[in-house]
């Protein structure tokens, strides 16, 4: 089976073809636009100006990728397309050309979980967790801790009851006046300062459970930026020690429940998935974590740590497989949460 996957969630068109018979990990081509320079002067991505240049890229972007493949678009057996969470405008763009690039050409269209696909990613590489293992979602306004015991099989352990990871990220990169977008800027300036010369909090860490909460120690943050500021203290390295300081706390916090998470299932591979799986201190502690569990930390590959449509071509090609399918009519669900997925 021959799947063209787009993604359209929120700022990045991506697409992809997966080839189940395709030798290595599937995937024959992959290609992605990126609207950060689009939404660089608003300091964060616009729902109207993300929707119109996804209508404006689909088309190129899909001759490209079949190019790149070596395809036509008649060899096509299926179109795998996000079709939530996220925005949507966006995800209506991406599905609308999914839905009717299938019923021309006959063939069946899926709308995928956008969540899902992340999870799944790491399955993309040629080393890949087998089932069951515990899967940290980390990908922009999500923070999820889940059990994975197969496609489908997921039960929710903990998530962020106020601000995801990413999204503090961002808002304490914002309040440091640091460019959009925030959270790979922040994590740039941390590795210039010294992560133990502020003291930060490590949030719902003294009470017993799996879910998160980083709107306070967002909060600390820009408390102490702002106690800074108002001293008129001339330091020179402040804003990269607050940086340091700020993702040494966000990352302890979510190994901390990670740690708990593997302890109370019994297991002791991880996986981590999302744009903030790309960050360089979150992967070394969390190779570290389980390795001390004689376990093993699985990541996609930093190309497929943020939103790309080989994530949907493979999700898809895997419910695909199973005998689903989507209907004439386009649905989206901007909101829709992952345990209300089943089992293919």
């Amino acid at each position: 089976m021959i799947i063209l996957g787009i993604e359209s969630s929120c700022d990045e068109t991506g697409l992809a073809v997966f080839d189940t018979d395709f030798t290595g990990n599937g995937l024959r081509a992959n290609v992605l636009f990126s609207q950060i320079d689009l939404h660089i002067p608003y300091g964060g991505v616009v729902p109207e100006l993300a929707s119109r240049d996804h209508v404006r890229r689909l088309i190129p972007l899909t001759k490209e990728v079949l190019e790149q493949a070596d395809l036509s678009v008649s060899e096509l057996d299926a179109v795998a397309y996000t079709a939530g969470p996220g925005l949507s405008g966006a995800l209506l763009s991406g599905a609308m050309m999914a839905r009717s690039l299938a019923w021309a050409l006959g063939c069946p269209a899926l709308g995928v979980h956008h969540m899902e696909a992340h999870l799944l990613a790491p399955l993309l590489e040629d080393d890949q967790p087998e089932f069951p293992f515990v899967c940290l979602l980390v990908s922009g306004g999500h923070t999820l801790l889940v059990r994975v015991d197969g496609v489908g099989e997921y039960q929710l352990l903990g998530e962020s009851i106020d601000d995801a990871a990413g999204e503090a990220f961002d808002k304490t990169a914002k309040m440091l006046g640091l460019p959009y977008p925030g959270g790979p800027e922040l994590s740039k300036l941390a590795q210039s300062g010294d992560a133990s010369a502020i003291k930060l909090p490590r949030p719902m860490m003294d009470r017993p459970g799996l879910d998160f909460s980083f709107s306070g120690l967002k909060t600390a943050a820009i408390t102490r930026l702002r106690g800074h500021q108002a001293s008129g203290e001339d330091s020179a390295h402040f804003k990269e020690d607050l940086a340091a300081s700020f993702e040494a706390a966000v990352v302890d916090t979510l190994l901390g429940k990670c740690a708990r998470a593997l302890k109370q299932e019994n297991l002791n591979n991880l996986v981590i998935s999302g744009g903030v799986s790309a960050n360089t201190r979150l992967r070394s502690q969390a190779d570290e974590l389980c390795a001390k569990l004689n376990g093993r930390a699985y990541y996609p590959r930093l190309a497929f740590c943020t939103d790309n449509g080989a994530m949907i071509a493979l999700a898809g090609a895997m419910r695909l497989k199973q005998g689903e399918q989507s209907g004439l009519d386009v649905m989206v669900r901007p909101r829709w949460p992952l345990e209300e997925l089943g089992k293919p």
